[in-house]
């Protein structure tokens, strides 16, 4: 399957995949016009829903109420490099939530797809054609 990018104007990007179209923008002080996510946004929320989708998949084969569970996202950025170095996921449990189960659900998050990717990375190969006219 091949997700389609295009230049709609300005700073904005737009991905079409699997037939969603994902806008992202650049922040006004960075010459684009706010109207999206940047992409390194996106980025993040994908390491945080992926983790998410996980827990749910998790309470559910236990019959266990997601109701009043959250998450929350948060990392630390080295400076220098203003790479990523440590994300943290922190679950909040709803009061009933089984205690046996805190350590588990703790491992289930960290399996998420997006995060094995990031520790087995793929290889990129980025290639340019001009375009017949």
């Amino acid at each position: 399957m091949t997700m389609e990018i295009s230049f709609p104007g300005n700073k904005k990007v737009v991905s079409l995949y699997k037939g969603f179209s994902i806008e992202t923008d650049q922040p006004k002080d960075e010459g684009g016009d706010g109207s999206a996510p940047e992409p390194f946004d996106l980025f993040l929320s994908a390491m945080g829903t992926c983790a998410g989708i996980y827990v749910i998949y998790f309470c559910e084969e236990r019959n266990i109420d997601t109701t009043g569970m959250k998450m929350s996202l948060s990392f630390d950025r080295n400076e220098q490099t203003h790479l990523v170095e440590t994300v943290h996921i922190q679950i909040s449990l709803p009061p009933g939530f089984p205690k046996k189960y805190r350590s588990a659900v703790e491992k289930t998050a960290g399996l998420c797809t997006v995060k094995r990717n990031i520790i087995n990375p793929p290889r990129f190969e980025v290639s340019a054609q001009i375009q017949a006219e």
